[in-house]
């Protein structure tokens, strides 16, 4: 290995694109701590700062036939690296983005999942409280509220008088907004 120690960063260049691993090993061991510590500063993780001058040195090795390097090599193998920092710290700033938003939407699914179960709960309670009603008032209500029918469409069906109709809501909607108040009082607290 001595004997390429005295050689040039050009001379190394030209035997390594004839496949010369002597040469590459030589280029490898004067650039690679410099390399690591400009990428360990950088990234600030001395394993992707390694992982950053190994990917360097891999692709200098596979592409040793095409290079055409015409700056001083310890600036290309520098500029080198630095793209390859930038990809890392790109990678590593998308992947705290995913974690943060998975950890906001995992908030959000939790207290949607919450809201729903009271939902359902609101809706069991109601559906009792309808029940207890009046058959015929429990019936008007459920035209009304569910199917969506008008007074005089219930009225129709139900041939009672819309003044009826009305005072069958009337008096329905009171009795469940009672219990109603009743049934968050004891939810609430």
């Amino acid at each position: 290995m001595r004997e390429y120690s005295s050689h040039s960063d050009q001379e190394l260049i030209c035997l390594l694109k004839d496949g010369n691993q002597r040469a590459f090993k030589m280029l490898y061991d004067r650039y690679w701590e410099k390399l690591i510590h400009y990428a360990a500063h950088k990234t600030g993780d001395l394993m992707e700062g390694e992982n950053a001058v190994q990917e360097v040195f891999v692709s200098l090795w596979n592409r040793r036939e095409q290079l055409d390097i015409t700056t001083d090599l310890s600036r290309y193998l520098t500029v080198s690296v630095k793209y390859r920092v930038i990809k890392i710290l790109n990678k590593q700033r998308t992947q705290r983005i995913h974690e943060q938003t998975s950890l906001e939407s995992c908030d959000l699914l939790d207290d949607s999942t919450q809201q729903y179960l009271d939902l359902e709960e609101l809706r069991n309670w109601l559906e009792e409280n309808i029940c207890k009603l009046p058959e015929q008032s429990a019936l008007i209500f459920r035209m009304s509220k569910e199917q969506g029918l008008s007074h005089k469409e219930i009225s129709e069906k139900t041939g009672l008088s819309e003044k009826a109709v009305n005072s069958h809501l009337v008096r329905s909607k009171k009795t469940l907004l009672t219990n109603l108040r009743s049934f968050l009082n004891a939810y609430l607290l």
